[in-house]
């Protein structure tokens, strides 16, 4: 009886989990595999999804993480996925506020009633970002980054060519503190060499690489042992009253997006909006209860340049934003990421009918400056537009 891997992503926000995700999935289809996507995002809207081929039976979790009543959600969405597109491996991509032993708890959980198993958990590091956030003040981020690595059975070093090789070094040493026996893996835009963990994990020889690999499992799942899904939630991770999970996680591994903007959703979710704005917060999660997201819907389109203009100039505690965009001056359409004070734009051609949509990702900033700041750029565009 066929038994499908499940290969869980996590990874701080930016770090390149969708990149990752894009790839496993063309060397799947390369390779004649079937995969499967479950995406998790933190706002109202699927804007990853996407960059996933359109041939690529996708669900969505959205609003908030994988955890409490959403980990049914996960539930559902996995179930409904094997059952109708008998996929040969599944994806899942966690959002980067959400610790991992929550997903791996819920994947678990699956793993009990269909023929399923938890083959990889893959984390991806901005390594720029990590090894300046290690040299700073310890806030929650840094610490929720922490654990993500300590739950890793493999470990991509992403955006590597943003360092200088003694700061590489340097970042290595600090993430094997924190891990030591998962595979570490430095990479450039998420890209790796050697896929055979994804397409014969049976036969996939990671030991090579870090002879303590077996051990990462090991690890992983001690660590959800020990700290399980905390109910009684305060401020330190792995504390207040849990209950065991003993399915052990073998591995866990990447994901990869495409430009293709057409993909096939396993199922649904759709949301009427009034006042063009919404805002999800995760005050009852100690792990991530810093972070917040702010969702915008355009009312009108705004002009290129001022926007790119105002995202460079946002303050530090919105480190993530990304959306689907019309400018008042440009023809196309445009899927914009921004992460760490960089951004980038992408023609695309969404699929099916999306809206010109805005998803801002931080800690503890004002959302009505924000939405104020919003309607600013729609209010200049349109003198613009009539001078």
């Amino acid at each position: 009886m066929k038994i499908v891997p499940i290969y869980l992503l996590s990874g701080f926000l930016g770090s390149g989990k969708t990149t990752l995700l894009s790839q496993m999935v063309e060397q799947a289809q390369a390779a004649g595999l079937t995969p499967a996507v479950l995406m998790n995002e933190l706002g109202e809207v699927n804007l990853d999804g996407q960059l996933v081929s359109k041939e690529v039976a996708m669900a969505e979790v959205l609003g908030g993480c994988i955890c409490c009543s959403m980990r049914g959600d996960l539930s559902l969405e996995l179930n409904q996925l094997l059952q109708q597109y008998k996929p040969d491996l599944v994806i899942v991509e966690s959002t980067g506020a959400a610790h991992p032993l929550e997903s791996i708890d819920a994947i678990s959980e699956t793993s009990m009633y269909k023929h399923a198993k938890l083959q990889e958990v893959v984390t991806v590091v901005d390594s720029e970002h990590m090894l300046a956030r290690s040299k700073s003040a310890k806030d929650k981020t840094y610490r929720l980054m922490q654990e993500q690595i300590r739950c890793a059975t493999l470990i991509l070093l992403n955006k590597c060519d943003r360092l200088h090789p003694e700061q590489v070094v340097e970042l290595q040493q600090l993430v094997r503190e924190l891990n030591g026996y998962a595979p570490i893996i430095t990479t450039t835009q998420a890209r790796l060499k050697d896929w055979s963990w994804l397409l014969q994990p049976s036969s996939a020889d990671l030991t090579a690489q870090a002879p303590g690999h077996s051990e990462a499992a090991k690890q992983a799942q001690a660590a959800q042992q020990r700290y399980g899904h905390a109910h009684e939630h305060t401020d330190e991770p792995g504390h207040g009253h849990v209950h065991e999970h003993t399915h052990e996680p073998d591995h866990c591994h990447a994901h990869e997006h495409t430009d293709e903007p057409d993909h096939c959703h396993a199922h649904e979710h759709t949301h009427e909006h009034t006042d063009g704005e919404h805002e999800h917060t995760h005050a009852s999660h100690h792990h991530h209860s810093h972070v917040m997201a702010h969702t915008h819907y355009w009312k009108q389109p705004p002009h290129s340049e001022q926007f790119e203009a105002w995202l460079a100039q946002l303050p530090a505690n919105i480190y993530r934003a990304k959306g689907i965009m019309t400018f008042r001056d440009l023809p196309s359409r445009f899927l914009f990421q921004f992460a760490y004070r960089e951004s980038d734009f992408m023609r695309i051609e969404p699929q099916g009918t999306v809206h010109d949509v805005a998803v801002f990702i931080g800690e503890h900033f004002d959302a009505e400056w924000l939405k104020q700041e919003l309607e600013k750029l729609e209010q200049q565009a349109d003198s613009a537009g009539e001078s």
